[in-house]
């Protein structure tokens, strides 16, 4: 690879439920970036856990027929040191990481500590703000606690749901009905469940554990309006906010699930959101004050409910959203002024600025 240009590592798959998603997300970046200014190189992470050097090609990670990709065990096999001195040889020579991977093991903060202690910058969100978004339960109670308003919600652990399972169903319960159990630590509307019937709720809790032992269940918001805010940090590292947009989903489709999302033309996306100025204007306040209040850095999607009344919830903020062709945090930019490929760019030149380390 030639020296003379920033040499940018894409990072993708992962051990997640979300490993299809981020190797379509890394396709997009793959895509965007331009080899007349960078030597890009793209490292899958099988879901298995080991990392492999494959060919970036974009191509290669398309959902075809409704099939996902997938990261196989193949190419050369690699290992990335956390002693700095031997990092700085990982992978040929890498300048800086996009690690575009959702979920655990990549979007929570433990491949952010492992690139920290290489000493490779990277984008996105350090180690505490990428664990406290990816755990739902902290996450609100932290953004509590910085005055945003959050919908109820009941965490329920491994250890409770072994021990007491009536009880945990009882709190469950509590919240009323309907309401949402979701997997505390997992994206892309995966393992969850809308639950509008007390007799559903011990399945909806098992069906969440299936993709992550800690559980969330959350109040649902009637008849609210889904509103999405990007979230990145300008040339000083202050956060700037994009328009919003707004989800209405179609069909048969009780909420925006996975295959809404990703499989099906289920949803509407009204882009920008047809909001009141002042309206849009407070979401987006919101947007950067939760950015701020969990310590986030380059990027984030803050996902909002506006309920009848016109309260205005936070519902989660995302690290690392998705960079699928479709996917709402980069058309949200494209409508702000930002197209695809000058947005890559400016989150890889921000991880560059910031660097790695203590700051």
């Amino acid at each position: 690879m030639s020296r003379d240009r920033l040499r940018v590592a894409v990072v993708y798959g992962g051990r997640s439920s979300e490993h299809g998603i981020s190797c379509v997300s890394a396709g997009g970046i793959l895509r965007a970036l331009d080899r007349a200014k960078y030597d890009v190189s793209a490292i899958g992470i099988t879901p298995a856990g080991a990392w492999y050097a494959q060919p970036a090609d974009p191509d290669a990670l398309a959902i075809i027929d409704g099939v996902l990709p997938a990261v196989q065990a193949t190419g050369q096999p690699l290992a990335l040191s956390a002693d700095p001195a031997q990092a700085a040889e990982f992978a040929g020579g890498v300048d800086v990481v996009f690690p575009v991977l959702h979920g655990p093991w990549g979007e929570d903060g433990t491949v952010q500590g492992l690139l920290e202690m290489a000493g490779i910058p990277y984008v996105g969100s350090g180690v505490l703000a990428s664990a406290l978004a990816m755990d739902k339960g902290p996450m609100k109670a932290m953004l509590r606690s910085a005055g945003l308003q959050v919908a109820a919600y009941a965490t329920i652990s491994d250890r409770d749901w072994r021990t007491d399972p009536a009880g945990c169903i009882d709190a469950a319960l509590g919240l009323g009905l309907p309401c949402f159990v979701k997997p505390a630590r997992a994206g892309s509307s995966i393992g969850i469940s809308k639950v509008t019937d007390a007799t559903a709720m011990q399945a909806a809790i098992e069906e969440a554990r299936a993709h992550d032992p800690r559980v969330i269940v959350e109040a649902s918001v009637e008849s609210a309006r889904e509103i999405e805010c990007g979230v990145m940090c300008d040339t000083t590292g202050r956060p700037i906010a994009s328009r919003c947009a707004e989800i209405i989903v179609r069909g048969d489709h009780a909420f925006y699930d996975f295959a809404a999302k990703y499989l099906e033309d289920a949803a509407d996306l009204v882009l920008p959101a047809d909001l009141d100025p002042l309206v849009e204007a407070e979401v987006q306040r919101q947007a950067m004050a939760a950015f701020e209040a969990l310590g986030c850095e380059g990027l984030a999607r803050v996902d909002f409910f506006i309920s009848p009344d016109g309260n205005v919830l936070v519902n989660e903020v995302n690290t690392m959203p998705g960079f699928t062709p479709i996917s709402m945090f980069p058309r949200m930019w494209q409508a702000s002024g930002w197209a695809y490929p000058d947005l890559v760019e400016h989150l890889v030149l921000d991880a560059v600025r910031r660097g790695s380390g203590l700051r």
